[in-house]
């Protein structure tokens, strides 16, 4: 492989959406050239790529053709077609993360049997071929997803009630028993080719209830030690399983009576990690960057408490995008702002995200929960 400082080293990514912009961002720092593929002409990717490829992630021929001539490819989004990446490893491109793991976490199914297999601490599951498995046997309440095609809280629906059996989907899913948690916490770990791991602060979230989306993200997280220091082993134990290359955010239930369970992962830059941009001596994206290129881990040292608040599409509206109340809100003192570049919102869109640091936690919560309510994404 080239060194990434070559002037004809190229690194792909499959999907120009907000993460890849922000990956784009910090490999500037590094000098390095990002061809991008993704089948919206005005993606977020789009006018800051240094090359940009409008096509479907999900097309072999498209995949292939465009791996073909990049020195490393990664992705921002793992829904993309495998058996292309598959091929392009073989022929010696390197894919991070690699094509064997992403295969397995876009099956929900395969991600459960991968944590039942290595003895993983997960919800109690089964897997359906559809609807008719149900048959009335299942005991309620229970979660339903979809074991592929689901994103962004979609394909996931909780069944409490027998009324509830209406709205399931009838297609292969995974049903899992209804967790009983007290918190939802992420760990964001790094691992690179030569088996170096690095783990960022824990952090904690809090979903917006209708869109099944993170509203509110802080770290460090309300955990105790034994909490923290078990969701650490769980999160090393995975990408030394798998031989994980690249950034990994593990989702993680903390029940009621102190378990640590694995909800789900998703093996490339998070929302859950966008505060590290500001909060941490390293970003997450920076973090990604190093271990694909195989260099050393960076500092994941916390320098502030912070607070991450997902800038969504008001419920009820839908065009052109307007923002009400950002410059009020910048002009708070540990404010930072992140747009994407998306033009048009629709009701949940991710259309940004402002990150808030103080010396204390209770203070960047004051103020988040102040930018949150002053800040409008409308039309």
């Amino acid at each position: 492989m080239k060194n990434f400082y070559s002037s004809d080293f190229i690194l792909g990514i499959l999907g120009g959406g907000q993460l890849g912009r922000m990956l784009i961002q910090e490999a500037i720092n590094y000098d390095i050239r990002i061809a991008v593929l993704d089948p919206s002409p005005e993606a977020p990717c789009a006018a800051i790529a240094h090359e940009f490829v409008c096509g479907s992630f999900h097309d072999f021929d498209t995949v292939y053709n465009f791996g073909k001539s990049k020195d490393i490819l990664t992705i921002e989004i793992e829904h993309v077609n495998i058996e292309a990446l598959e091929k392009l490893e073989k022929e010696g491109v390197l894919v991070y993360p690699q094509p064997s793991f992403l295969r397995m976490v876009q099956d929900k199914g395969e991600q459960k049997e991968f944590y039942r297999r290595n003895n993983i601490p997960t919800a109690t599951f089964s897997l359906i071929a559809g609807i008719e498995e149900l048959d009335g046997k299942q005991p309620l309440p229970f979660i339903q997803k979809m074991r592929t095609g689901g994103y962004d809280g979609k394909g996931v629906l909780a069944i409490k009630t027998s009324e509830d059996l209406e709205k399931a989907f009838d297609v292969p899913s995974v049903i899992e028993e209804m967790v009983d948690f007290e918190k939802e916490i992420a760990v964001i770990i790094s691992r690179n080719r030569d088996g170096e791991k690095s783990v960022f602060p824990i952090v904690e979230m809090e979903f917006n209830q209708e869109a099944n989306l993170v509203e509110f993200l802080f770290s460090p997280a309300s955990i105790s030690k034994k909490t923290e220091l078990e969701a650490i082993e769980i999160a090393h134990r995975i990408v030394d399983i798998s031989s994980f290359v690249g950034i990994l955010a593990v989702e993680m239930f903390v029940t009621t009576d102190g378990q640590v369970l694995v909800n789900e992962m998703a093996p490339r830059p998070h929302n859950s990690g966008h505060h590290t941009i500001e909060a941490c001596v390293t970003s997450q994206y920076g973090q990604h960057l190093r271990a694909i290129l195989n260099l050393p881990a960076g500092d994941t040292r916390l320098i502030e408490p912070a607070v991450m608040i997902n800038l969504l599409g008001e419920k009820g509206y839908s065009g052109k995008v307007r923002y009400e109340g950002l410059e009020s809100a910048i002009g708070l003192a540990g404010v930072h702002l992140h747009l994407y570049g998306k033009r048009e919102t629709k009701p949940f869109r991710k259309m940004g995200h402002v990150t808030v640091t103080a010396p204390d936690l209770q203070t960047a919560l004051e103020k988040a929960r102040q930018v949150a309510q002053t800040v409008r994404v409308i039309v």
